[in-house]
């Protein structure tokens, strides 16, 4: 009883810090002619309640996809569906046809606002409470601490209650597959990763862990007995779901081409904004998109997407449990990150929800990326005014050091630092976790006086983007520095004294 009333306060303190956040300024407010992704969730409102679904993913004369066109699965497209139907009850102006269209108001902010806190409510947050209940080995206080700091994981809410997107409803399913996989109910798993897929196709950064997970698993158990029968049944399950989801647009050919079209933007280039990834940062010594044709930087981004994302998968699918599988979807949705096309900011969400599961059994390295990935979306939070939440929440998310005693656990063995002397055996007899921790100090630091920097100095005129590049440069090279780590993490040992949950 005591654990769950610590859970709910826990939850209710999540929930208010969230509701915080929605006070502030939102993307895109008061900034015609586009606005921002506010005033997008609020078009794809005003398309789905007011057009036949035929002509939700068409240019048409209702329907410029040059403003703010549906370009994510159906699902995204059903939820806002939804929510205009609701929307219309309260205020027809919200999704009128045409007229609508940069609505701003406060009665209509309280309204978006609170559809993101009842999806978290619904989808996210029971994920979260259910996974660090029974999938995290320890005390009670062990469990409810970790829970804490995922809820209070200030990127996520940032981006969702400040910038404004739904992540929380593609995570939180993403997340109720892997608790799902973690009790043994494979079916179910699948279904609810096949539904993330669905509702954004960016959770293809976490499909090849589930997908060698799952067959893994059906070859360690015979694929000429309950193997295959497993098999099967997943399949068939990932099938049935896809075939409901997209039920409507699959009488004609051509209207279901057309949704792939639009959440495969290849056209759009190899990447837009100052992104922490590879091809971003590489750019600044290389003008990667002078040299290379489209087509060339496509399948550039595509082989060294595989190979960075292969290794992990690859040890997945030969030994297939759940530890190992929480590494993999950290492995290869930073490789996804850093070397696949058309990379958002906003990206490194799909990496921080699998580095979130691994609060309890790595507490230090994980709130060293968690803390670093919100930093690598801070041009994107000054842009939405955001300073002082973002400025907030960082600070307070470093209290998760002492939160999870991180700082105790930061010997070689539970740093999983000792493999590199094995992989490097000419190192000097140094101590690698007093290094660790001193390279987390220096990024700390660096990390919040460029943060300061960013606010309170203007660049040289000639390098207006100065600060942009250097945000991503540094939060870029963590990235990359913690992407090796993870798999130099996967291809040790497991940890020896946590209960790993494996494959029956």
């Amino acid at each position: 009883m005591q654990t769950w009333s610590l859970v709910s306060i826990c939850v209710l303190l999540g929930v208010a810090v969230r509701w915080g956040i929605s006070l502030n300024p939102y993307s895109g407010a008061g900034k015609p002619p586009m606005f921002g992704d506010y005033e997008a969730q609020r078009h794809w409102q005003e398309v789905t309640y007011n057009l036949p679904l035929q002509e939700w993913y068409f240019n048409t004369t209702d329907n410029d996809l040059n403003y703010w066109g549906l370009d994510y699965p159906p699902l995204t497209a059903y939820h806002s569906w939804l929510c205009a139907h609701i929307a219309k009850i309260i205020n027809p102006e919200w999704v009128e046809l045409h007229k609508s269209r940069g609505y701003e108001g406060p009665m209509h902010k309280l309204f978006m606002r609170t559809t993101v806190l009842v999806a978290d409510v619904l989808i996210y947050i029971p994920a979260v409470v259910l996974y660090c209940l029974y999938l995290i080995d320890g005390s009670s206080k062990k469990k409810v601490s970790t829970l804490l700091c995922i809820l209070l994981y200030p990127g996520l809410i940032l981006i969702d209650y400040g910038h404004f997107q739904y992540n929380g409803v593609s995570l939180g399913f993403a997340l109720w597959g892997v608790l799902a996989l973690g009790l043994g109910w494979d079916v179910v798993g699948s279904m609810a990763f096949s539904l993330a897929l669905n509702y954004k196709q960016m959770e293809l950064y976490h499909a090849l862990p589930f997908f060698c997970y799952l067959l893994g698993k059906c070859v360690k158990v015979g694929l000429m007995g309950r193997g295959l029968f497993l098999l099967v049944r997943v399949a068939a399950t990932v099938l049935v779901t896809f075939a409901l989801c997209w039920l409507p647009f699959l009488s004609d050919p051509s209207q279901a081409l057309q949704v792939v079209r639009r959440i495969f933007p290849v056209a759009r280039g190899l990447f837009e904004d100052k992104v922490a990834n590879t091809w971003c940062s590489l750019n600044t010594l290389i003008k990667i998109r002078s040299v290379l044709s489209g087509d060339s930087q496509l399948y550039l981004s595509f082989a060294f997407t595989l190979l960075a994302a292969l290794p992990s998968s690859v040890k997945l699918l030969m030994k297939p449990t759940f530890w190992d599988f929480k590494l993999a979807l950290v492995n290869s949705s930073l490789a996804f990150f850093l070397f696949s096309y058309q990379v958002h900011e906003k990206s490194i969400l799909l990496a921080a929800l699998p580095v979130c599961l691994l609060l309890n059994d790595l507490p230090f390295m994980s709130i060293w990326f968690l803390q670093a990935s919100t930093f690598s979306m801070l041009p994107l939070f000054l842009k939405d005014g955001l300073l002082i939440p973002y400025a907030v929440t960082s600070v307070a998310f470093l209290l998760s050091i002492y939160l999870l005693s991180a700082l105790d656990h930061c010997s070689e063995d539970e740093l999983r630092v000792g493999a590199y002397r094995k992989l490097f055996y000419c190192l000097p007899k140094v101590d690698l976790a007093c290094g660790v921790r001193w390279k987390f100090y220096i990024s700390v630091a660096l990390m919040a006086g460029l943060s300061v920097l960013s606010v309170v100095s203007d660049p040289p005129p000639h390098l207006p983007d100065l600060f942009p590049v250097l945000v991503s440069m540094t939060a870029f090279l963590q990235f990359l520095g913690l992407f090796i780590h993870f798999n130099v993490l996967q291809f040790s040992s497991p940890p020896g004294k946590k209960r790993q949950k494996k494959t029956n």
